[in-house]
Parts: C-alpha cells; sequence; structure tokens
C-alpha cells in the first residue's frame, strides 16, 4: 500500500492497481477540532482533482474535502457516517471517508510522499 498526501491534509492510499481509499490527515483532525459530522460523496460520482467531494463539520469549523486525484466513489465508509469522531480517533484507518477509482495515476505519482509531506508541517 502506498499512502500519498495532498497539501489541503488529505491523504490516499492505493489499495490494488486503481483503487484508493481516502480521508484526512492527523494535522487536518487537529486543527478541525471534534468532528461532529460527516458529508459524504455519492457512490458513482465522478469528481476531478481539487473539486469538493465532501465537506468535514466540527464544533470550530467546516471544511471542503477535496478530491486528492480525478476518480469515481465506489464505496463510502458507513461507519464514518455514523460516528464521525472515527475522524479523530482514527485518521488514517478507520476514520476513512471514501474510496475511489482512480481515473489518471499519473496525479497520484505527483502528491506528496510521507517525507515531503512532514517537511509542509514543519513550515506551518
Amino acid at each position: 500500500m502506498t499512502t500519498k498526501f495532498t497539501t489541503d491534509h488529505e491523504w490516499i492510499n492505493i489499495e490494488d492497481h486503481d483503487a484508493a481509499v481516502v480521508g484526512i490527515t492527523s494535522h487536518a483532525q487537529d486543527a478541525l477540532g471534534d468532528v461532529v459530522f460527516v458529508d459524504l460523496p455519492a457512490v458513482g460520482a465522478s469528481f476531478k482533482k481539487g473539486e469538493v467531494a465532501g465537506v468535514v463539520e466540527s464544533v470550530k469549523a467546516a471544511a471542503d474535502l477535496l478530491m486528492p486525484v480525478s476518480g469515481e466513489v465506489v464505496e463510502i465508509n458507513e461507519a464514518l457516517k455514523a460516528d464521525p469522531a472515527l475522524a479523530n480517533t482514527d485518521p488514517l484507518g478507520n476514520g476513512w471517508f471514501f474510496k475511489l477509482k482512480v481515473a489518471d495515476m499519473a496525479e497520484f505519482d505527483q502528491l506528496m510522499d510521507p517525507p515531503d509531506y512532514d517537511k509542509l508541517l514543519k513550515t506551518l
């Protein structure tokens, strides 16, 4: 499994050739505070890289969830919808948001790897 990150603090894991899992990073959930609601995209919806695919609401603020790569949503995390706090307690695991079929793996390759994301966090 390969994990990459966006400058908007989403993570994406490639599970196999073109299937991926998307969520928010520990930094994002920490900045948001206690997540109380998530608006996830519909299964079958297609998005281009950078488009708003959902919303994360916390006690502090609401933030758009941006699509890290172009693709089609194939599954949403029903457990997260039922318990949005999973985004806080396990953001890189059970707090995932949705799975997608990646349209262009070149977009994935352009995202930050973990060391580059760590460098970005040190500048914030």
